[in-house]
């Protein structure tokens, strides 16, 4: 029998009290239990706090930690209540560490079976699956099964190490860069599309309507350092979901209003270089009839 890796959570929540108890019951639910999960409620005024608290006082290895209010809900500041959960476990001894939002739910072997892919490969970096939101399941052709969905994010501790954490930027994009980084460094990274965790919020719609988060996501893909072309095939794509043909006309907006106003990038040219020629060869694969899922490539029927 497999041994699995020994694991601690950290979840960045501010303001989840709508869901955060959902995720505190699937994660309660699981079949192999982490060590120590650090709930960090990030200047949260919504009654998170007391929902974490209730649970508290039954499972030890649960902890709240709170950090000061902000006016400002960003990415950065996820970051750093990260780290604040980091520092409360940084001295355990644990084999991999899980990036979990505050309004996902899964079965209860979800988190046994991601530990089992880092016991079967000593080279996998960042796991993770796909999500689901609203009946919707996330969508692989015009991303790589090796770009694992930050939802829930899972690194091997020497990995997460070695990519320097998060990086703290303000606009988000934190959870591609880390994963891109590692792979950038050697290491593997793969959503497992045998599981799926459920997403309770659209992606991006804390703070804003739909047509505004798909804005913000094509900002991103410039921030990221997306190649153009890339982009246009993943508006044209994004055209054919709802909301129809304005979707995907606002993720291209977003994408095309940073090229014309070149903002600086969080990343590093090194890491724009990476990203186009991944892009690219996914693309030449496309358009030989292929899907690029990982490393291996399935023809269409």
């Amino acid at each position: 029998m497999t041994t699995l890796p020994t694991y601690v959570l950290i979840t960045p929540a501010r303001n989840e009290a709508q869901f955060i108890e959902l995720t505190i019951r699937s994660v309660l639910s699981q079949t192999v239990l982490p060590l120590k999960w650090i709930i960090v409620s990030d200047g949260s005024t919504d009654g998170t706090d007391k929902i974490v608290n209730k649970y508290i006082s039954d499972y030890p290895w649960i902890e709240l930690v709170r950090t000061s209010e902000r006016s400002e809900r960003h990415f950065a500041g996820k970051v750093l209540a990260f780290n604040a959960g980091y520092a409360r476990v940084k001295q355990l001894n644990f084999d991999v560490i899980g990036n979990l939002d505050g309004d996902i739910t899964f079965d209860q072997d979800y988190l046994a079976i991601l530990l089992s892919k880092f016991a079967d490969n000593p080279r996998l970096g960042v796991g993770g699956t796909p999500y689901e939101e609203r009946n919707t399941q996330y969508d692989y052709r015009f991303v790589s099964i090796e770009h694992v969905p930050g939802a829930c994010q899972l690194f091997r501790r020497k990995c997460f190490e070695e990519i320097g954490g998060y990086a703290p930027v303000k606009g988000g994009t934190i959870d591609s860069i880390a994963v891109m980084t590692a792979r950038m460094k050697g290491w593997e990274t793969r959503a497992f599309t045998d599981r799926l965790c459920r997403h309770h919020r659209e992606s991006g719609t804390a703070q804003s309507g739909a047509l505004t988060a798909r804005f913000r996501r094509g900002a991103k893909g410039y921030a990221v350092g997306n190649h153009p072309v890339w982009e246009l095939f993943r508006a044209v794509y994004q055209m054919t979901r709802r909301p129809y043909i304005v979707g995907g006309l606002a993720l291209l907006s977003g994408y095309v209003w940073s090229l014309i106003r070149r903002p600086e990038r969080p990343v590093s040219l090194e890491l724009v270089a990476f990203q186009r020629q991944e892009q690219m060869q996914r693309l030449r694969q496309l358009f030989k009839g292929r899907w690029i899922l990982g490393r291996k490539t399935y023809e269409h029927e």
